[in-house]
């Protein structure tokens, strides 16, 4: 009796659908799903089409692999559309290297409360560096960047751009970059958003 209440009052919820729906988006089969997580396919199907219910640490190596909360099988609401509110006051500012001098930059998040985000989106304050300590990084996928305030110096795959306030820029990011800070005097900040 307790067991069908509890399977009742989970129904509404869909866990199952919601994991295969992750796993499809992903191309990924029972299997690979499997080995990411210790948990047999088996199990995994079973689970997917509504026949056991996962324990919340089963459903935890779930969402880790899909870099989702465990919210994200709570919310009964199909439709809502994401919405999430970050505070001026709410972010963290971190520098470009933790620990490191030659920062050319400091940012701050601002989409770090969505836990489904498909793209990221920065807040950043570049300050002036020595040519000498500018490092080149790199990461998978695309990045845009719009110039708020200043003049910002970019290598990007050895070619070198420069964006005045108002001026964006689109790149693969996969290209080993980095941002350089021209204007000595005022400030030199932009939004910087990357996804991929």
């Amino acid at each position: 009796m307790v067991n069908e209440t509890i399977t009742q009052g989970l129904k509404p919820y869909l866990i199952g659908e919601k994991i295969r729906a992750l796993r499809l988006k992903k191309s990924m089969g029972l299997v690979e799903l499997g080995k990411h997580t210790g948990l047999s396919a088996a199990l995994l199907s079973k689970i997917e089409r509504g026949k056991l219910i996962p324990t919340l640490p089963t459903l935890l190596r779930i969402a880790m692999v899909f870099s989702v909360g465990l919210e994200f099988f709570f919310d009964n609401n199909r439709n809502r559309h994401l919405v999430e509110v970050i505070r001026k006051g709410e972010r963290k500012r971190f520098p470009e290297r933790p620990g490191s001098d030659a920062s050319s930059y400091w940012f701050e998040s601002l989409d770090f409360k969505a836990s489904e985000r498909k793209l990221n989106s920065f807040y950043a304050e570049f300050v002036l560096v020595a040519a000498d300590k500018l490092k080149p990084h790199q990461h998978p996928g695309i990045e845009v960047l719009f110039v708020i305030e200043g003049t910002l110096g970019l290598k990007i795959g050895g070619e070198d751009y420069e964006l005045g306030a108002g001026d964006a820029i689109y790149f693969d990011s996969s290209m080993p970059h980095y941002y350089s800070r021209i204007n000595p005097e005022g400030e030199c900040r932009a939004l910087v958003v990357t996804a991929g």
